[in-house]
């Protein structure tokens, strides 16, 4: 399944709460679970013990970009980090390098980092690009379902952090720093 026009083409940069993120100014959140939240602003200061619990995270099913099915349930009991991107959007991109690094340093201690394109251009686009970047975690080809699953994006990156028990604990919209996003996912480890 494809994500529709309307929900893709987040082409204008835009500054939400002080982040730097691409957004479709035609899409909406209004009326989804989660979007009706708050979200937490900025992480500084803040540790995860500290983090509400937003709500359950969403099953989902997608397929990577080598074609595989990949499932959530592949990464019961583990710190997830969700991040809805794209490979034209330069904040998603401007974090990617962070993110390889917290795959890096973290992934041994059941932590892993799901990216979800939006890219309509498809599989192809996304891995030229996953291999320049030497992304070493699963990239899979979001679709509308999933986007509804988590309740509606209206900017990228959207990124949600889930703990090991499957519960949200903080979504942000916009690029955040690699050193401050770090400190809400460490105490979710140990």
């Amino acid at each position: 399944m494809k994500i529709s026009r309307r929900s893709v083409i987040l082409a204008t940069a835009a500054v939400l709460g002080g982040l730097a993120s691409c957004k479709d100014p035609s899409a909406s959140t209004a009326g989804s679970a989660l979007a009706a939240l708050p979200v937490p602003a900025s992480a500084a200061g803040a540790v995860a013990s500290e983090l509400p619990v937003i709500g359950p995270g969403p099953s989902w099913k997608l397929r990577d970009i080598a074609g595989r099915e990949v499932s959530s349930d592949e990464f019961k009991g583990k710190v997830v980090v969700v991040d809805f991107w794209a490979t034209w959007c330069g904040p998603c991109k401007e974090e990617i390098p962070g993110y390889v690094e917290l795959q890096k340093k973290h992934g041994d201690k059941g932590f892993v980092i799901v990216g979800v394109s939006l890219d309509q251009q498809g599989p192809p686009v996304v891995k030229r690009y996953a291999d320049s970047a030497k992304i070493n975690y699963p990239l899979v080809m979001g679709d509308d379902s999933v986007v509804a699953a988590f309740g509606g994006i209206d900017a990228i990156p959207t990124t949600f952090l889930i703990d090991r028990e499957g519960r949200i604990r903080h979504r942000k919209v916009g690029a955040m720093e690699t050193a401050e996003y770090e400190k809400l996912i460490t105490p979710l480890l140990e």
